[in-house]
């Protein structure tokens, strides 16, 4: 059995907020300088540009890529042969977003209440998702979510009889709906399965997956394609100006699921599909 301190894990968590805020994943960046030279539009490709631009100015500078620093995700992978020692685990991850935003002078986004809408004034409490894992390890991805894309999202109960195409059909329309608002190009996570909640997490899941890499499955990885080709039709383009390029890409992760039912989720997240990790 290995211990390793809460303080650990709070230290690491300011960090990758700070990160996470500050530098786009190498594969998005990427992906985002190939559509600003392949995008067909003009305003659309200038568009583009500045994104670029605005990624490579917050990088050098240590400033964040978007104003809106967002609610902060966390996904823990915790070895069960770990034994945390000087706290708990949702407080030290907490903390860590608390020094980390503080820190860096980030938007505090977050209020205590649904309803009543006092903010907390510290960007706490994050939303943490634990999975235990074998080993002696915790792995921390830290993920800051905007809510101009977490507003688009959706959830539905299909049918099994509407099959893929009622999928690509529900997708495509949320996209649709969603227009500029999300600041595409987006990145779009579809989960698969499972039941509500679970497609829902799934969805949430799929937006940190590397940009580039598909579903190892190769039925998914196609209607990934396919759904993304659908997306490109749409006309949206980049910030919602026209153009090819409404998103970069679509993710897709699934669950087996209950015979009577067929659970779909859209997550998107804008052009700045931020989150880093590293391991304990």
């Amino acid at each position: 059995m290995r211990e390793v301190k809460t303080a650990e894990i709070t230290r690491v968590v300011a960090e990758l907020c700070l990160r996470a805020n500050r530098e786009l994943p190498r594969g998005l960046y990427k992906a985002l300088r190939e559509a600003a030279e392949k995008e067909v539009s003009p305003i659309g490709r200038e568009a583009l540009r500045r994104l670029v631009e605005n990624a490579e100015l917050a990088a050098e500078e240590g400033l964040p890529v978007c104003q809106d620093t967002g609610m902060v995700v966390v996904f823990v992978e915790l070895g069960q042969e770990v034994h945390l020692v000087g706290g708990s685990l949702a407080a030290a991850v907490d903390e860590g977003i608390r020094q980390g935003y503080r820190r860096g002078y980030l938007r505090a986004s977050v209020v205590r209440d649904p309803l009543l809408r006092k903010n907390t004034g510290d960007n706490t409490p994050g939303v943490i998702h634990l999975n235990l894992v074998p080993g002696n390890r915790i792995r921390v991805i830290v993920a800051p979510k905007g809510f101009g894309s977490e507003n688009m999202g959706g959830v539905t109960m299909l049918t099994p009889a509407q099959g893929a195409a009622g999928v690509i059909d529900f997708v495509v329309d949320t996209v649709r709906r969603a227009g500029a608002n999300p600041c595409p190009p987006v990145i779009v996570g579809i989960g698969l399965g499972g039941t509500m909640e679970k497609a829902a997490l799934l969805a949430k899941e799929a937006l940190l997956r590397p940009i580039g890499a598909p579903n190892p499955a190769p039925p998914l990885a196609a209607l990934e394609r396919e759904i993304l080709a659908r997306l490109n039709d749409l006309g949206i383009g980049p910030q919602g100006l026209g153009g090819r390029y409404t998103a970069v890409a679509v993710h897709l992760l699934a669950y087996p699921t209950h015979i009577a039912g067929l659970p779909v989720a859209v997550n998107i997240s804008c052009h700045a599909c931020r989150y880093a990790e590293q391991v304990i």
